[in-house]
């Protein structure tokens, strides 16, 4: 037996399509999920509609239960939210967040889904896996009661890890982004904003979520002497080039890498993957990240949406896509 569902593809880079899907039933173990929302990443998933995976990194990009190999034909996604239909006793009808492309429908493994508190909207809750590479990020960057700190790019990721920063004592924080709609991202988060012209320099750490080579370089100029960059930029098929002349090495400069395919060694020994994803879903009872889902589509309308989201014709944070009851089959 097996169950109707429909999908979405990126059929060839830069044109998606919905797919009829066919899911098994779920077996011991197993949970049959129904889709309520998922959530577009703008960076890397365009990224990934536009076929930009380098080769070197195919492997490295999976997404866990991605369909097909890039640069196309991909299923891709990692933001679902969804409600248990079948499965054990204890998740049976509760909400969940599952690492699952767009789909209608799946069945996964019981142990690959986490439930939403009940604090946490469904439509918040696609944020989990955002918030999960700002926890990692923040575990990686380590940062100190009073720290002056500047997020550079207000993306997704950029405006999470501030939105988190926000809640330490006597931490200074400023979002900077050449967007200036991004400012009143920035109040509904409760930190401050700058263009990068403007910005506050002597900073102890900053953040960068740009993906570009100019917010990099200008990341560096923010600092205090002995500061740090924490990069969370991926550039995919695109080079960069960094001022590490003058008074890079005078200054005692430092560019460090932060990535969440791994636990941050910080945590490692004592945090699992699971405990990172149910603190994110924690973090996420704040209503003042509902500021990070700048929009939603039927899914329906997903192989028309991604191409003006991959284009900025729609300027989304997170994107999200809601599914209908008539959308399901």
């Amino acid at each position: 037996m097996s169950i109707a569902a429909r999908a979405f593809w990126v059929a060839s880079p830069g044109e998606g399509e919905i797919r009829e899907v066919a899911v098994p039933d779920p077996g011991e173990g197993e949970v049959l999920v129904r889709s309520l929302w998922s959530g577009v990443s703008r960076g890397t998933e365009t990224l990934v509609f536009r076929g930009g995976v380098p080769e070197s990194q195919h492997a490295a990009m999976r997404a866990p239960y991605q369909e097909g190999d890039f640069p196309a034909p991909v299923k891709y996604g990692y933001l679902n939210v969804g409600v248990v239909e079948r499965g054990p006793a204890e998740l049976a009808g509760r909400t969940v967040f599952c690492l699952y492309p767009h789909q209608t429908r799946y069945v996964v493994p019981a142990t690959a889904v986490t439930v939403v508190p009940d604090s946490v909207p469904a439509r918040r809750a696609v944020l989990a896996g955002t918030v999960e590479t700002a926890v990692n990020a923040l575990w990686d960057a380590a940062p100190l009661v009073g720290d002056r700190i500047a997020v550079v790019g207000g993306g997704m990721v950029g405006c999470s890890v501030a939105a988190l920063l926000a809640r330490f004592p006597g931490v200074r924080v400023q979002l900077v982004d050449a967007d200036p709609a991004r400012a009143k991202v920035a109040e509904a988060l409760g930190v401050g904003f700058a263009a990068p012209a403007d910005a506050l320099g002597g900073c102890d750490l900053v953040v960068h979520a740009s993906a570009t080579e100019q917010g990099l370089t200008r990341s560096l100029e923010l600092l205090a002497d002995e500061g740090t960059v924490l990069e969370l930029s991926w550039y995919g098929d695109r080079k960069v080039s960094l001022p590490l002349g003058e008074d890079f090495h005078s200054r005692r400069l430092t560019v460090r890498s932060s990535q969440v395919g791994t636990v941050s060694p910080a945590r490692r020994s004592s945090r699992t993957y699971a405990d990172r994803l149910a603190l994110a879903l924690e973090l996420l009872a704040d209503p003042a990240l509902d500021a990070l889902v700048t929009g939603d589509s039927p899914f329906d309308e997903l192989p028309q949406v991604l191409p003006k989201l991959a284009s900025g014709e729609i300027p989304a944070l997170c994107h999200g896509i809601r599914y209908d009851q008539d959308c399901l089959t």
